[in-house]
C-alpha cells in the first residue's frame, strides 16, 4: 500500500514522502493516527504541486542544515562524566545527553536524529555519532568522553 507520510516517522520516512508499507500498519496505524493519508492519483498531484512551490524554501533550508553541520564538524565536543579508575562510567552517554551538550554549544539538534555507532556510551575515549539535520544533510560527528573522578 502506497501512502504519503503528513509527518516524520522515524525509520519509515519523512513528511511530504510517498512510501510503501504493508496494508495493516498503514490502515491500522498510520492512516488513523494522523501520520499518513492514502496516496491517490489525486492526492499524488496536489503533493508534487505542492513539492514544487516549496522547491526553494527547501533548498535554502538544505544549505543552512550544511552550513551547521559543517560548523559543528569544526567545533570539538567533550563531554565530562563521572568514570571509575579503568575508564568505565558511572552510567552512559545517551543521545539525549549529546543532544544537551550540543544545545550548550549552541546547536540545536534533536535527539531523535542523533544516533551513536554502538549503542549507548560506557567509557571514555573518542566516539562517533550519526547526525542528520536534514532529509538529505547526515554526516558523522566525532566527540571525546572524559572521564572525571568519582
Amino acid at each position: 500500500m502506497d501512502i504519503i507520510l503528513i509527518q516524520d516517522v522515524e525509520n519509515l520516512g519523512f513528511k511530504d514522502e510517498v512510501v510503501t508499507v504493508k496494508d495493516g500498519y498503514g490502515r491500522n496505524y498510520l492512516i488513523p493516527s494522523g501520520k499518513a493519508r492514502l496516496a491517490t492519483e489525486s492526492a499524488k498531484k496536489v503533493l508534487a504541486e505542492n513539492l514544487r512551490q516549496r522547491a526553494h524554501k527547501e533548498a535554502k533550508m538544505i544549505e543552512d542544515a550544511k552550513t551547521i553541520a559543517d560548523n559543528l564538524q569544526k567545533a570539538e565536543l567533550k563531554i565530562s562524566a563521572k568514570a571509575g579508575k579503568n575508564g568505565k562510567l558511572f552510567g552512559a552517554i545517551t543521545n539525549s545527553s549529546l543532544a544537551d551538550e550540543l544545545a550548550k554549544m549552541g546547536y540545536e539538534v534533536d535527539r531523535r536524529f542523533i544516533q551513536i555507532l554502538g549503542g549507548s556510551i560506557k567509557n571514555v575515549g573518542k566516539h562517533t555519532a550519526k547526525m542528520r539535520l536534514h532529509r538529505e544533510v547526515s554526516f558523522d560527528y566525532n566527540f571525546e568522553v572524559v572521564g572525571t573522578d568519582a
